[in-house]
């Protein structure tokens, strides 16, 4: 069985940062510092898509739930008449150097677990490809009026139009540091350049939202076979032991999220992105497997009557969504632009 990266005790609790981690945070602080200003001040260029881009992402490592984010989003645009297309680099596909459209039928090994996920629930057009600005242009050429990215904050090369940040409202930004000494990818205070902050809250009441925050719950109450088959209520499981399997950058969320729904988990984390084989579920002890969906895009091959995925959908006050699609009613098309502002729009 493969052994999850779990973060230093360091990032989200009480315990010492090392002084190796803390020289490393100035070394990492400064590049990141020079790399921002680079784009700027125009030293670096920022490039335009032809239609307005939505960039999705966050300033802490880790899950936050950016995907089920995603699919909303597009989901809500669609419903609107417009014809989004989605942006992601595809992490840990096979030859990431290759640019790819993906399609519902498509392998996760070939184009990545969240981009197939994504193409799996809303139909819309996805490419993956490590040039998020290729991406976004080959996306518009196929008749895309606006494009989404799952991921991508830092991406500055891609000038967007509307950023979300997601924050877990358990964790939010741990101790506060960059990495290594912490789990921030940026400092905290480029998180109010960002047009909209979700904050993920659970049933529990982890995350209380602060001013200037939105409100988002992963809700799930189902479970689907794997080999097909009806769909079963998770309440189904209230009461028994189950195997959990996740594979996420948090996979306690996923866990804690089956507790609330009385159910006994044996968990078993893997890394994000986890390449999964047969014998990662020999556990020894014939339980039901709940797995996220995520992880299920990759278990078909090897699954058993008793492997199921629990699905979860992001719901988000509707204001949220008014807000949003008045900012994006507003965006730039075509606005020869070549910087960013020091905090990262374009």
């Amino acid at each position: 069985m493969s052994t999850p990266r779990s973060a230093p005790p360091y990032w989200f609790g009480d315990a010492p940062v090392p002084g190796w981690a803390k020289l490393q945070e100035k070394a990492y602080a400064a590049l990141a510092g020079l790399r921002r200003a680079a784009y700027a001040r125009g030293v670096l260029r920022t490039l335009h898509a032809p239609v307005p881009v939505i960039v999705v992402g966050n300033i802490a490592v880790g899950g936050t739930g950016k995907t089920p984010l995603t699919i909303a989003l597009v989901e809500r645009l669609q419903a609107e008449g417009r014809r989004p297309g989605v942006a992601s680099r595809g992490y840990g596909r096979d030859d990431e150097a290759t640019a790819r459209w993906v399609n519902a039928g498509d392998d996760a090994a070939e184009v990545g677990d969240e981009p197939l996920l994504v193409a799996r629930h809303t139909g819309a057009r996805v490419r993956v490809d490590r040039d998020r600005v290729a991406a976004a242009r080959a996306l518009a050429e196929a008749g895309c009026d606006v494009v989404v990215c799952d991921d991508g904050l830092q991406h500055y090369r891609l000038a967007r139009d509307i950023e979300i940040e997601v924050i877990d409202g358990r964790r939010r930004y741990g101790n506060g540091r960059l990495l290594p000494a912490g789990p921030l990818r940026e400092p905290v205070e480029r998180a109010t350049a960002c047009d909209f902050r979700v904050v993920n809250t659970s049933a529990a009441g982890d995350g209380a939202v602060e001013f200037g925050e939105w409100p988002m719950r992963l809700r799930s109450g189902i479970a689907t076979p794997l080999l097909g088959g009806r769909e079963r209520p998770l309440s189904v499981f209230s009461g028994q032991r189950v195997h959990a399997v996740a594979g996420l950058g948090n996979p306690g969320r996923f866990f804690a999220m089956l507790r609330e729904h009385g159910i006994a988990v044996v968990p078993h984390a893997f890394p994000d992105h986890h390449r999964y084989a047969a014998e990662d579920f020999q556990f020894g002890s014939e339980l039901p497997v709940l797995m996220t969906e995520k992880d299920a895009v990759k278990c078909q091959a090897f699954a058993g009557p008793y492997h199921y995925a629990v699905p979860v959908r992001a719901e988000l006050p509707e204001a949220f969504w008014v807000a949003l699609l008045d900012r994006l009613s507003t965006a730039r098309v075509n606005v020869p632009v070549d910087r960013v502002r020091e905090g990262g729009r374009a």
